[in-house]
């Protein structure tokens, strides 16, 4: 429980399962696997870059992983990849991501259309009931349509969540406020109406990042992809929703709150997971997962907010044990389901 405080722990109440460290790290792909089926889907607005791996069968779901942003793109997921050795893993960029059309239109950005994408995907392939995983922004998705009772909903993740912007921003306050008083005065500047050069002001946000954010650097293959596929986060769609940073929110996101939708949840369905040094703090996201009776939380030990960068094998046995887990409970249910198409 190294980095934890008394009072921090307390907070847990119970709720949370600190993940042991895993054996030693398996060896990562050298390269990016390519996708088994590549498709484009329709959806208000234009159409969605869809990708598959894997095969579900014998009782394994599907999985649809939702990359964060807003802007961001489906290769933070490389490491998630390896559950298709028992399922099929469904990657995509959202609309005005990535590999999927940019109309460029702010009307389509709200977080309501971005969860109708769920439905028009799984419809697409023909899935069935299916896991959602959403990280970050993907999670506030994943929430939202999860809200909506879903009869296709078998397990959902809410990895490193972004629940309501009040918390969020209090979360990154907090965490700002830990770092090095000579780093906070350099942020403090640079919000100033004399800055400093941007080049100081980047090195202290990139000190905030490295501690909170991502502590472990990205994979060579990762980067290989990304620069191949022209893979690049949307820095308009994030501006506009989020800001300019993670210090304030200026964007639509500042006056979201999904805290009300946790009572609509099914707690026998849910996984809150989160790094021991996120963004967004352990005891806020306990916090969260005490409203949803039943749900599972767990916390990746020396991860940041990346948590599939930088705790590969761990995060991805706790999501494989929860996804498994779910999936015997979804057999009890309706035993007779077909499985996903391949």
């Amino acid at each position: 429980m190294a980095g934890l405080d008394r009072r921090a722990f307390l907070s847990l109440l119970g709720a949370a399962a600190l993940v042991p460290a895993a054996k030693p790290a398996l060896a990562r792909p050298a390269a990016f696997p390519p996708a088994d089926r590549e498709l484009m889907v329709p959806v208000k607005g234009g159409r969605l870059y869809v990708r598959t791996n894997g095969v579900s069968a014998n009782g394994r779901l599907p999985v649809l992983l939702l990359h964060g942003g807003p802007g961001g793109m489906h290769s933070t997921f490389h490491d998630p990849l390896e559950l298709a050795d028992e399922r099929m893993v469904v990657l995509y960029d959202q609309l005005d991501s990535g590999r999927s059309d940019h109309p460029d239109d702010p009307a389509n950005w709200t977080v309501a259309r971005f969860a109708d994408e769920i439905d028009a995907i799984a419809a697409a392939l023909g899935l069935g009931r299916f896991h959602v995983l959403g990280h970050s922004w993907g999670a506030t998705i994943a929430l939202e349509w999860a809200a909506r009772r879903p009869a296709t909903l078998a397990g959902l993740v809410l990895a490193s969540p972004f629940v309501s912007g009040k918390s969020w921003i209090a979360d990154v306050a907090a965490r700002r406020a830990a770092l090095p008083a000579d780093v906070q005065a350099v942020i403090d500047a640079c919000e100033g109406t004399a800055p400093p050069p941007q080049a100081t002001c980047d090195a202290a946000a990139g000190a905030f990042y490295a501690a909170f954010n991502r502590r472990e650097p990205l994979p060579a293959m990762r980067k290989a992809y990304e620069a191949a596929q022209n893979l690049k986060l949307n820095e308009k769609l994030y501006v506009a929703m989020n800001g300019a940073g993670e210090f304030t929110q200026t964007g639509t996101l500042k006056d979201y709150d999904g805290e009300p939708l946790l009572a609509r949840l099914d707690g026998a369905r849910t996984l809150f997971v989160i790094g021991q040094y996120d963004e967004t703090r352990i005891a806020t996201v306990a916090a969260f997962a005490e409203q949803v009776p039943s749900a599972e939380f767990a916390v990746i030990p020396g991860a940041a907010h990346g948590i599939f960068n930088d705790r590969p094998d761990e995060s991805v046995a706790v999501v494989r044990g929860f996804l498994r887990r779910q999936d015997a409970l979804a057999q009890k249910e309706a035993p007779a389901s077909q499985p996903a198409k391949p």
